[in-house]
């Protein structure tokens, strides 16, 4: 038995696919079916159930690749001490973003990063946060910058900053005329916020702000989008008002930016934080990320008086 074999495992099991399987681990097709059956010849087992499209794990194949997951991640952890005592800061570093940050953060740190520490081979991957918890504790992701708390055991959290919401108010709405808004402001305009779609962790901060304040359940909001992009021009044909995180207006036109209305101090805010497992040895890239993150956003985000809202949905 090899890492090399158990590599192979884990690509079929996650591509369904042994040609996309072959291709992700940069060998020929043949010899990844060759080293695979090769391992359940040694073991005496079928790990993968053929006659299925797509193909699926036998009932011992589930626990294999459970165990394989965890023998190649540590495996891995080898090069990650040597390096760390070396001070070496470079390698491949996986890190997840969830969607609502990746477009505002990632152009104000990733060219700064890159020329500091050019050895380092950043890999960006957009999931949400229910995602980037699985594969941090799988072990298919260094870090990852989410909005937090998560409240898991097993994952750290280093605060980056605190991002306010802001309210994106059409002219046509009563509360375009307020020059400052307040949480409770949010009741008299209830049925016509705009909120991403399902699935979105600022979704969920958004309602669990009403939710605290009693103000409203999730049946009051009907118009739902993906991007925050859709949302504002909703909002600009006078389908109502959203909530947006305070980066996301900073390269807003002057005639959007008369539309926002920042709230009264304390300031609902979401947490972003750098995440990664406790077991996870590359801490001098994570810190490397953090100090280079720390050092454009400071000048951005100055605010100091803020209310945290959670990012994880409320069981209802």
């Amino acid at each position: 038995m090899t890492i090399t074999q158990l590599q192979y495992v884990l690509a079929v099991a996650e591509n369904k696919n042994f040609t996309l399987a072959a291709e992700k681990c940069f060998v020929t097709q043949p010899t990844l079916s060759m080293q695979i059956q090769k391992l359940e010849e040694e073991l005496g087992i079928q790990i993968f159930d053929r006659s299925k499209k797509p193909i699926q794990l036998t009932d011992v194949g589930v626990q294999i690749v459970e165990q394989a997951k965890n023998i190649v991640n540590e495996s891995g952890r080898i090069k990650d001490i040597v390096d760390q005592q070396k001070g070496y800061i470079g390698g491949e570093f996986k890190i997840g973003i969830i969607p609502t940050i990746m477009p505002t953060l990632l152009p104000m740190f990733m060219s700064n990063f890159i020329k500091k520490y050019p050895k380092v081979n950043l890999i960006i991957e957009e999931h949400t946060t229910e995602e980037i918890i699985r594969l941090i504790k799988n072990g298919q992701l260094d870090a990852a910058i989410a909005a937090t708390p998560l409240n898991e055991d097993s994952i750290k959290e280093i605060v980056l900053y605190y991002e306010p919401f802001v309210a994106y108010v059409p002219e046509n709405m009563d509360a375009y005329n307020k020059k400052e808004f307040e949480v409770e402001d949010l009741e008299h305009n209830i049925d016509n916020i705009l909120l991403l779609q399902d699935g979105h962790c600022f979704r969920h901060n958004i309602l669990n702000l009403c939710k605290a304040k009693g103000l409203s359940n999730e049946n009051h909001f009907q118009i739902e989008s993906g991007s925050f992009e859709t949302l504002i021009k909703l909002a600009d044909e006078g389908l109502g008002m959203t909530l947006l995180p305070y980066l996301h207006t900073l390269d807003m036109s002057e005639r959007a930016k008369q539309k926002l209305r920042q709230f009264k101090e304390p300031r609902p805010s979401r947490e972003v934080s750098l995440i990664y497992s406790k077991k996870e040895l590359k801490l001098h890239i994570i810190e490397a990320l953090k100090a280079t993150i720390a050092g454009v956003v400071k000048g951005a985000i100055t605010f100091q008086d803020v209310k945290i809202t959670s990012p994880l949905q409320q069981k209802k």
